[in-house]
């Protein structure tokens, strides 16, 4: 006799046929008593398994028709026999294939224990071939939700236990696609994720590997609250370090032509590559991008210190990302990407960036140098000399923080993004960003939605465009919502967006919000101008002058003038002309006084306030 229990459950015969057992309640007696292991079943178990907290008064009388229809159906060579308080089922000689799946699955994972990998993965494969689905498929639902948990987990361990087995013997190509889908249906299962890094790496593909680290981090700590483990820590330190066995060279010279051979990178290290994976289509600052490619691959022997500037969420990463992306064959010595802020907004300290580019150049600093700033900025410097190599900063606070940052040679070339100008770059080298206009808007909005479904109903979709106040981080908010709801009517997130109460609120999709990008600028600025930013927050948009502001705030026009150069150098408000008397005049974002309005007191927003 045959049992099975890795999908729907079912018996058969020696010959193959199977016996008709009907109704989800008989499977799930039959189901209950082989998960046993001969133990008995108490008619408690039983009737939880049947029936959960509502049994019926005639459970026990149910449970013995059930067991006289199980006797009837498998024969006489299978013994069901009442044994208070409940029931044993003997079978000897018969096959479980749940039995059959713990046997192979402990000799795959001792043999991989033994570095055994080739016989790991075959014992692991024939273990998980015994699945025909989701097990226990027609029980009851009580039944269901107590034991197919520990169930699904020992087939993922399995699961896992065969890719790391065939990692081992080099099969990353073949697991990548698997790993990808696997990690996308169970995100917080870190070995997956690690596994997952592992692959992408040993591709050649260390910027994927290191965006699949920091989309894991992002989701451990917005779905449990807690970091990365050691699994996924290690991965990534394996990562920065080229420890995962990729044995390439640095890249060839002709992958940019008149680029000479790299020489900083040593023989047999890979160069490092920590470039964020692109976050979907790139759409528009098309004159942007081409100047700041054009400025990148220069080679007239000046520094290349390159910044974008601009408020939150305009699109400063995703520029400079793009520009180094399309430039990363010129510079043969690696391509370095790092954050300036932790997930709060907190600027991080420059020793502490440094130890982390060491780590990814290959070059980890002693222990005992990790927190003296001066003999971190010498390793660097030593090991940066002569490299030709990108440096991407994202999200610069000021010049203090990026001065020990920048390599000392012209072969190396710097992008920096920062909501403030930078006294270290240049004008001319400054790539300012504004919000987008309607049409690019449009644009951007269509990549992500689909044009067809914004043509469908167009005054919706201005009003869309209209709400995000061309902003590019509201427009891709907007649209991945859209495309989460592939049912909703374009007007219907209009007419939630339509209300300005409530519009930085719904201006939020997974762990990305256009407010909290805000905040993190508001909590930079001092009291004075955080009291004109909220003084004003009732003005119509039009353009004002520091005169006028001065009226509004009952200050001097000395003061107010001052809280708003201030202001527009935090990126809170933009410069927009002059007035008939050659004054300058000031504009806020719509979105910028929709979140200022919502700080005009101190519980609004206590922590904004110093």
């Amino acid at each position: 006799m045959d049992f099975r229990l890795l999908g729907p459950i079912e018996a058969k015969r020696g010959g193959g046929a199977t016996i008709p057992l009907s109704g989800s309640k008989v499977h799930t007696v039959l189901a209950a008593l082989l998960l046993s292991e001969g133990r008995v079943v108490s008619d408690a178990r039983l009737s939880a398994l049947l029936w959960g907290w509502d049994p019926p008064a005639t459970a026990s009388a149910q449970i013995y028709t059930y067991m006289s229809r199980l006797r009837k159906h498998l024969g006489e060579e299978i013994e069901i026999v009442r044994r208070q308080p409940g029931y044993v089922l003997r079978a000897p000689g018969a096959w479980i294939d749940l039995t059959e799946f713990t046997r192979l699955d402990r000799l795959g994972r001792e043999a991989l224990a033994d570095r055994r990998f080739e016989e790991a993965g075959e014992l692991l494969r024939d273990a998980l071939d015994l699945w025909r689905g989701t097990a226990l498929a027609n029980a009851t639902e009580q039944m269901i939700e107590a034991e197919l948990p520990p169930l699904e987990e020992a087939r993922m361990i399995a699961l896992e236990s065969r890719i790391e087995a065939d990692l081992a013997v080099g099969r990353h190509e073949q697991v990548t696609a698997e790993l990808t889908g696997l990690v996308a249906e169970h995100p917080v299962r870190e070995r997956l994720r690690a596994q997952l890094m592992t692959a992408l790496y040993r591709c050649g593909r260390q910027a994927d590997a290191l965006h699949t680290y920091y989309e894991g981090r992002a989701v451990l700590a917005d779905q449990l609250g807690v970091d990365p483990g050691e699994a996924l820590g290690s991965t990534y330190q394996a990562v920065l370090g080229g420890g995962l066995g990729l044995a390439s060279a640095a890249p060839p010279a002709s992958a940019a032509e008149g680029v000479p051979a790299a020489a900083a990178v040593p023989a047999g290290r890979a160069a490092p590559s920590t470039l964020p994976a692109p976050y979907g289509e790139f759409t528009g600052r098309g004159a942007e991008l081409a100047a700041l490619r054009e400025r990148l691959t220069r080679e007239d022997g000046r520094p290349r210190r390159l910044l974008v500037t601009g408020m939150a969420g305009v699109g400063k990463t995703a520029l400079a990302v793009r520009a180094a992306q399309d430039c990363a064959a010129r510079f043969p010595d690696g391509q370095l990407y790092v954050e300036l802020c932790h997930p709060d907004g907190a600027p991080k300290e420059p020793a502490e960036v440094l130890v982390r580019l060491l780590r990814a150049l290959g070059e980890p600093p002693p222990a005992a140098a990790a927190q003296d700033l001066e003999e971190l900025v010498r390793l660097y410097r030593t090991r940066t000399s002569g490299a030709r190599l990108l440096l991407v900063l994202d999200g610069a606070v000021g010049d203090r923080q990026v001065a020990p940052l920048l390599p000392g040679g012209p072969e190396a070339a710097v992008l920096i993004t920062s909501q403030a100008r930078l006294a270290r770059v240049a004008g001319a080298d400054t790539t300012a960003l504004t919000p987008v206009d309607d049409d690019e808007a449009m644009e951007l909005l269509a990549s992500l939605v689909g044009r067809d479904r914004l043509e469908a109903d167009p005054d919706a979709a201005d009003d869309l465009v209209a709400y995000c106040a061309g902003l590019p981080l509201a427009l891709s908010v907007t649209g991945a919502r859209l495309a989460a709801r592939p049912h909703w009517p374009v007007a219907r997130l209009a007419a939630r967006l339509a209300d300005p109460e409530g519009r930085l609120a719904e201006l939020a999709y997974g762990d990305v919000s256009v407010r909290e990008a805000l905040v993190h600028c508001v909590r930079r600025v001092g009291g004075p101008e955080l009291a004109t930013l909220t003084g004003l927050a009732d003005w119509d948009g039009e353009p004002f002058s520091a005169q006028y502001a001065a009226l509004v705030l009952g200050t001097a026009e000395e003061e107010a003038e001052s809280a708003l150069d201030a202001l527009v150098d935090g990126a809170l408000m933009e410069l927009s002309g002059l007035d008939a008397q050659g004054r300058p005049l000031y504009r806020c974002n719509d979105l910028v006084r929709l979140l200022a309005a919502s700080l005009t007191t101190r519980d609004a927003f206590p922590s904004a306030l110093r």
